[in-house]
């Protein structure tokens, strides 16, 4: 008796399946493109809300709104070139003083300092960018000012007999100034560019490391040759990121920078700042006053963007250069 072997069934597909996963795969990949478009949807609406409210008052005269250097609501007259001038000049100042310290830090955390205290340090950094704003400026007010404001005057008489030295660093009755203003914003800066710069270094090769000292590097040679041109465009995007905090901090400055319309280049002589004039003058104002200041914040948004445009555009350009040196 023979039997006939029956041929064997082809595999079955589960269709179904494969719809179901191609379905949650496009649901997934929508739901990600509205979370990035989101983002762009917030910053344009605010922009445009904020723009329409204040475009009374810039319309009233946009000239002297921009370059204008008088600021009296009882007259309707709106000149926002001093608080430009200040918010730049902190700015710089905050900048100056918190990028190379906190450069340092972060070499010191990924290079030099030991595993096991590492984690303390990094612990005190993250902790320092939870302190409340308010607290530096209370911290500033009535801890700093006192200190410095003696250091502020002997610094300005030793300069004195110093050509251009001396216009800077001038005579002064009192700590609440631009310098003060910018330290306090250097010292909340650090703690974010610390971190971002500490992940940045922590992204170099650890082979360029050791091909440097392979070659006979020092650990300095090292970093400047292998670690420092690796980062660069972290290290922009974490200064920008610094810039961002310093240019928009309002409750810290309005307390230590005094509250004055002055332009000039004595750092030591009290001025304001955008975003300080309007947590000031807001809860007091209201008619063309309000949508004055609102357009101070249209213009700080505004200087905000193209900032970090700029920083962009350097971090391309230094990319660029980096590829051509390596290929």
């Amino acid at each position: 008796m023979t039997t006939t072997a029956s041929p064997e069934s082809p595999p079955q597909v589960d269709l179904g399946g494969e719809a179901r996963s191609r379905r949650t795969d496009k649901g997934f990949t929508g739901l990600v493109t509205f979370a990035g478009l989101t983002v762009l949807i917030v910053l344009g609406l605010i922009l445009v809300t904020t723009s329409v409210q204040a475009w009374p008052a810039i319309a009233h005269d946009p000239i002297e709104f921009l370059t204008g250097t008088d600021w009296v609501p009882g007259d309707e007259i709106f000149g926002t070139l001093p608080f430009l001038y200040g918010t730049l000049v902190t700015s710089v100042i905050a900048m100056v003083v918190a990028v190379p310290v906190s450069i340092g830090i972060a070499l010191f955390i990924t290079e030099v300092a030991h595993r096991r205290s590492r984690k303390y340090i990094v612990t005190i950094v993250d902790l320092l960018a939870t302190v409340p704003s308010v607290v530096f400026g209370l911290v500033g007010s009535i801890v700093l000012i006192p200190w410095v404001t003696p250091v502020y005057q002997w610094w300005a008489g030793v300069v004195a007999p110093i050509p251009g030295l001396n216009a800077i660093f001038d005579e002064t009755n009192t700590g609440r100034n631009y310098f003060t203003a910018g330290l306090i914003l250097a010292v909340m800066c650090i703690p974010i560019i610390t971190s971002i710069s500490r992940e940045v270094f922590a992204t170099v090769p650890d082979i360029d490391k050791q091909g440097a000292y392979a070659l006979g590097a020092t650990r300095w040679e090292m970093i400047k040759g292998a670690i420092l041109p690796h980062s660069f465009g972290g290290l922009v995007g974490a200064s920008m990121l610094g810039l961002g905090r310093a240019m928009g901090e309002t409750i810290a400055v309005a307390l230590v920078i005094g509250g004055s319309l002055t332009i000039g280049t004595n750092l030591f002589e009290p001025g304001n700042t955008m975003a300080a004039v309007i947590a000031q003058q807001f809860g007091e104002s209201s008619g063309m006053h309000t949508e004055a200041l609102i357009g101070i914040g249209v213009v700080l948004f505004a200087i905000t963007v193209l900032i970090n445009f700029l920083a962009r555009t350097v971090v391309r350009r230094a990319e660029i250069k980096m590829k051509g040196a390596h290929s």
